[in-house]
């Protein structure tokens, strides 16, 4: 990151900056709107078409590709290592995700410090920490929610209500941003919901789903939890595209660590004195810890160069890491249809900004808190 976020508009004028992170591109001559397709002739229509196919890869685009493959990557390294870790008899979730938040508080927070000054960051909690301590009770509930609902409802029930946190995601952004929306993205979602549906019959054809314990408990979890994540993925894109990404990570770390410690301590505080805690186990959970520190980290730079919808359709292509894992793991002998599903999601990805660019999806001005500026100002 930069030492101060820069100001940008990415829906100003005729071509607006490239951002990734924290770092402005001036040079806007490599930022185009979509050519038009042309249908006067076989010829014609081919030439546009295939204009239009390079006028999408752009470097933030591709970046913004890779960025949604690397949290699904890690999404799927999460469930692995979590499974790692129950069956070494080691499964406290809510724990498990409190070392998460407190590496971030501990990364970021200091760093916040730094840039505001104390003083700075304590006016800045006071003021401001409240919206904070929302998005990280919805994001630590949501988290809590979705690993409970996979011990009430079936894996069937699971992957489709899990999806349920894109259409919240999306109505959450347009009442943030009054994020318009083409109708080329909403099919773009439908393709990705479609390679997911492909994933789930393979799944149902393989005789992966499990019994429910309790389907209609485990359901209304799923769904509650999916509601959750969809609203705090929008509401921290709100926040990064408006201040510096320090601020909001480290806050949401510091206000998770407090809300997932109690809770840790209220629900968890004797099964701590049953489960495993040796070398393999605490092995496991730095690499889980290491993953999700990855994503959190990753994922806001994904809500500046695209949006928190396309963050959501990225993580569909999980499932297919997780067979790469478990072909090389586990020797799990693979469905023809986990490879087509992987390039029907991707398919998907692609034409959500087939027509739409990412420079349309919000307007980007990270700054610091006005009363810290003006702090700063007088100091000088």
């Amino acid at each position: 990151m930069s030492v101060e976020d820069t100001k940008q508009d990415l829906i100003s004028e005729s071509a607006p900056p490239y951002i990734v992170g924290d770092h402005v591109d001036n040079d806007v001559s490599h930022v185009q709107f979509r050519p038009p397709i042309v249908y006067t002739s076989p010829s014609a229509f081919f030439c546009s078409l295939w204009a239009r196919w390079k006028s999408l890869w752009t470097p933030r685009f591709t970046f913004s590709m890779i960025a949604g493959q690397v949290v699904s990557l890690c999404i799927t390294v999460t469930n692995v290592t979590t499974t790692e870790l129950v069956d070494r008899n080691w499964s406290l979730p809510t724990t498990q995700t409190w070392f998460l938040y407190f590496s971030l508080f501990a990364v970021y927070t200091p760093y916040t410090m730094y840039q505001y000054g104390f003083k700075g960051w304590a006016k800045m909690v006071s003021k401001d920490g409240w919206k904070y301590f929302i998005l990280a009770c919805c994001d630590v509930e949501g988290n809590f929610l979705v690993v409970k609902a996979y011990n009430y409802t079936d894996l069937l029930s699971c992957m489709l209500l899990d999806a349920w946190a894109i259409p919240v995601c999306i109505f959450f952004c347009w009442i943030y941003m009054r994020t318009k929306y083409h109708w080329t993205q909403i099919l773009g979602i439908l393709v990705c919901v479609g390679g997911l549906g492909m994933l789930v019959s393979s799944d149902m054809l393989t005789d992966k789903n499990y019994p429910a314990l309790n389907k209609g408990k485990g359901d209304a979890f799923m769904i509650v939890g999916a509601t959750l994540y969809g609203f705090t993925n929008a509401t921290e894109e709100f926040f990064v595209r408006r201040s510096p990404l320090y601020e909001v990570v480290g806050q949401l770390g510091m206000w998770g660590t407090l809300i997932n410690g109690i809770q840790a301590s209220a629900l968890e505080h004797h099964d701590m004195t049953l489960a495993s805690w040796n070398g393999a186990t605490g092995g496991f959970l730095v690499a889980y810890t290491a993953a999700m520190f990855i994503l959190y980290t990753t994922a806001p730079l994904l809500y500046r160069s695209a949006s928190s919808p396309f963050y959501n359709i990225s993580l569909l292509t999980s499932d297919f890491y997780g067979l790469l894992f478990g072909l090389f793991l586990f020797h799990y002998s693979p469905y023809w249809l986990y490879f087509p599903s992987f390039c029907v999601v991707i398919l998907g990805l692609v034409i959500y900004f087939w027509h739409a660019t990412p420079e349309e999806q919000g307007k980007v001005d990270p700054r610091r808190p006005a009363y810290i500026q003006r702090r700063q100002e007088e100091q000088v």
